[in-house]
């Protein structure tokens, strides 16, 4: 027998913290992560880097020590900065998982509460209802048509109906309720629960491989065979012509560490972990990285209207009764006591009379609360109204049934009330109350009250049916059989003010927005306009429509379709299927446990953070956690901005590969003496590739950039254009530095000062390249500076590393540079702006 004192407080905080202590955490054992060490040495393990060490070996061998020592030195620093990007980026994706652990509702100190199921222990009391996963291992103290899906621990698909009158009453981690509601004790957590003794069934968020990161690891293989075919090709015309063999197997090797993009993929994943940090900052909590590019392909939104389009802070405007509509904005009353108890008694909403004020004492979905409301104000009358009844069964609400009931025990006797959609609702009553007295709900009564219906949602007012039925048990004739209607009642959800820029920056963008929404038709028109979604009726497709279309049909009418009315899941799936079919790139929202299968074959579902369900999260690859439109369309902004901004690195990182290839290449086939040497290849790589690569990892978005068609998801990294401006690029970064070595060899300069001269002119012409990669469209003068300090931090950092090897005298030596003049500079300025300059002359032009 439980205790109604403990059932009401539950565990005090104190009680609960003690537990917590003595049982530990409410998780499963997690596998071994990689050491901070192995993280570290894993930057080692690379085929170059096995090549380039070995080659150090040789030069010591050689005498050549100074190299040697030099060549590990920028072996070590690579391999630190690449520990930092790898390890941050580990940690930053651990905190987004903990973010996106399952949670629950548990009853502390008498105050129902949502905590984080790790938290959770022995003794707790939970609160479960459809669509929730089960925390923990307990015994159902209190059910209501409880369901369960334990096919995760059985593998039977059945679900199984739970009884707290027998064994059936326990329940199990990880499984996941179907239907009804119920309240369970906890009396096992973490690893001594059922899915703790199944080995490997973690709670853990889905790792995916990213399609991205796996082209440019297949591209990458492709460049490394190229760039060791042409050292090759260097290294032996080096040879013929008379160079030490050891030297140019050196400079080889070298120039090949320096051209390969080792780093791209690395670069890819750190790019996409700060995107997805980016975008928490933003509300949206993404679950799978891969959903990251795939939201910048986005060209169809398709979003609940309740809470993500609308403010979901519902209001009672109007209620309907004995053919009269009360205007409660008015100050009109309705003193209908069985139309109140039908409104609160068939009402999920929880409360914490404790609180004087109303809206503190009310908990739960906007719509049930609203309906308290408008009846009271008071949290004591309140208290005194509900006191004596009692619910003794009930039929939860069923998006399929729209509609719920209850059968309350009061004052000795059983009565069902029921409340729902008006259409649902007036096809289970058989009377109707008029004038106080009951009668025949005829058909021409019946369609008045749908005329009334759809001029109330005309007004944008979400309708709720009421009826109820005396003596249930004595009448033992069905539930929801022969009902007597007593009214409607019209509460408005407002539209959020932002929502309409964020729809008309979502058409801006290419991108088509669409409501679905179990309301009314002429509910979700009312909405849909004043956002701007659509501007006639033509555009609403119900339910009903979509029943009596064929796939093939439905595919058809999607294109012009703006709002589904009156849909239910299945619909749901119909709808994300076909838009598919006509070539979108589908984005879906969801909250129910019934949205998993849309969500699910959604290119991106999304979850709500605030009132979708455990399963529903699961079933998604991002979660909103402010339930907000806005959030969607900002998310998709930052796809595309992930996605330009690998672009942007792509493009940079080949560009100037391309160009130290050719300078060395283009010098050996014309006989030439190396213009760089192995030392100088190698810092030149540590100088401009790392930091301002990362940087332009994090570069602002084009201001334009929401202005452009969504992308093709099958588009190759390299389309539009990218493969010809690498390849243009690069061979005038590799023609310029030749040329500045030329003259400086006509000007009469020493090879040391030639050398240099090249040095600094690849550098710098790659250093100004990074800013004209911030934008595809827009010349380097059009491109505000400042607005990456992060890029501008990198490129200071490396014009310092090249004044520290020209003008400190040990690095100078190291790094057999030449302390450069004013006319040396001279022609290191004007070969490495050349190219810029004439660039931006031409975009101009084309513009």
């Amino acid at each position: 027998m439980i205790e109604e004192k403990e059932l009401l407080l539950g565990l005090t905080n104190k009680e609960a913290e003690f537990r917590m202590k003595k049982f530990g955490p409410n998780e499963l054992t997690k596998g071994k992560k990689k050491s901070p060490f192995m993280v570290f040495i894993s930057q080692f393990n690379d085929l170059m880097i096995w090549v380039l060490l070995a080659s150090t070996v040789i030069s010591c061998f050689m005498g050549d020590t100074a190299d040697a020592i030099t060549i590990i030195i920028i072996v070590l620093i690579n391999g630190i900065l690449g520990f930092i990007q790898e390890y941050r980026t580990e940690k930053s994706l651990d905190a987004l998982k903990s973010l996106a652990a399952p949670t629950c509702k548990v009853i502390r100190d008498g105050n129902m509460r949502v905590i984080n199921a790790i938290n959770l222990t022995v003794g707790d009391w939970v609160d479960l209802e459809a669509g929730d996963r089960v925390p923990a291992d307990g015994i159902l103290v209190d059910g209501n048509g409880l369901t369960v899906d334990e096919s995760l621990l059985t593998g039977e698909s059945v679900g199984v109906n739970k009884d707290t009158r027998d064994k059936h009453g326990n329940v199990y981690m990880g499984t996941t309720v179907l239907k009804g509601k119920g309240l369970m004790k906890v009396s096992t957590i973490g690893m001594g629960t059922e899915m703790g003794k199944i080995a490997g069934l973690l709670q853990n968020i889905e790792e995916e491989k990213s399609p991205l990161k796996d082209r440019l690891e297949s591209l990458g293989k492709v460049l490394v065979f190229l760039c060791l075919g042409i050292c090759a090709i260097v290294t032996v015309v080096g040879v013929a012509r008379g160079n030490n063999l050891g030297d140019m197997f050196l400079l080889g090797v070298s120039l090949a560490v320096a051209a390969i993009p080792e780093g791209l993929p690395a670069i890819v994943t750190v790019s996409l972990a700060l995107g997805v940090s980016r975008m928490l900052k933003r509300n949206a909590l993404v679950r799978k990285l891969p959903a990251v590019e795939t939201l910048g392909c986005t060209s169809v939104i398709c979003s609940d209207k309740t809470g993500t389009l609308t403010q979901n802070s519902m209001t009672v405007k109007e209620i309907y009764i004995d053919n009269k509509i009360y205007n409660l904005d008015k100050g009109e009353k309705v003193r209908n006591e069985v139309f109140i108890k039908t409104l609160i008694y068939c009402n999920d909403c929880n409360y914490n009379l404790s609180e004087k004020n109303i809206d503190k004492a009310l908990h739960g979905d906007p719509t049930e609360t609203a309906l308290v409301k408008a009846f009271f104000k008071d949290v004591q009358l309140l208290k005194t109204f509900i006191s004596n009844k009692r619910r003794v069964f009930e039929v939860p609400f069923d998006s399929n049934r729209k509609m719920m009931s209850v059968i309350i025990r009061e004052n000795g006797k059983e009565t069902c009330y029921t409340k729902g959609a008006p259409e649902k609702v007036l096809d289970k009553c058989s009377y109707i109350v008029e004038d106080g007295r009951i009668k025949p709900l005829t058909s021409t009564k019946k369609k008045a009250i749908l005329n009334c219906v759809d001029s109330m949602s005309n007004r944008a007012l979400r309708c709720l049916a009421a009826a109820y039925k005396d003596g249930f048990l004595e009448k033992n004739d069905g539930l929801e059989k022969g009902l007597i209607f007593i009214g409607i009642v019209g509460s408005i959800d407002p539209p959020r003010e932002e929502a309409r820029d964020a729809v008309l920056q979502c058409k801006l963008a290419g991108i088509k927005p669409v409501m679905i929404t179990g309301d009314h038709k002429n509910t979700a028109f009312a909405i849909a306009k004043a956002l701007s979604i659509c501007n006639s009726s033509d555009s609403v497709l119900t339910g009903d429509d979509i029943e009596a279309l064929s796939d093939r049909e439905l595919e058809r009418e999607v294109e012009k379709a703006r709002v589904f009315a009156r849909v239910n899941p299945n619909h749901k799936l119909r709808i994300v299927k076909a838009f598919k079919k006509r070539g979108n790139i589908v984005a879906m929202t969801g909250d129910g446990v019934n949205d998993a299968p849309a969500i699910k074959e959604a290119d991106i579902g999304i979850s709500m953070g605030i009132s979708g369900t455990d399963v529903t999260k699961e079933a998604s690859s991002m979660i909103l956690m402010d339930d907000n439109f806005t959030t969607i369309v900002a998310a998709v902004e930052e796809g595309r901005v992930i996605y330009d901004n690998i672009r942007k690195f792509i493009r940079y990182l080949l560009s100037c590969n391309l160009g130290e290839v050719l300078t060395m290449f283009l010098a050996s086939i014309f006989y030439m003496p190396n213009p760089l040497t192995p030392i100088q290849i190698l810092f030149v790589n540590l100088a401009t590739d790392g930091l301002p690569a990362i940087a332009l990892g994090v570069d602002p978005p084009d201001k334009d950039i929401m202005s452009q068609k969504p992308r093709d998801k099958k588009e190759s990294i390299f389309a539009r254009g990218l493969t010809e401006k690498i390849m243009v690029r690069g061979t005038l970064i590799g023609i310029c530095t030749l040329m500045s070595f030329i003259i400086g060899q006509y000007l009469g300069f020493d090879l040391k000062t030639c050398r240099t001269i090249a040095l600094c002119t690849l550098v710098m012409s790659q250093l100004i390249h990074v800013f004209e990669c911030r934008s595809e469209r827009h010349s380097i003068f059009e491109i505000k500076l400042f607005t990456n300090p992060y890029l501008l931090g990198a490129v200071l950092i490396s014009i310092s590393m090249i004044m520290c090897i020209l003008y400190i005298p040990f690095f100078r030596d190291v790094f057999q540079t030449q302390a450069l003049s004013l006319m040396n500079w001279g022609i290191v300025i004007f070969f490495s702006g050349i190219i810029a300059t004439i660039n931006s002359i031409y975009l101009y032009i084309k513009r």
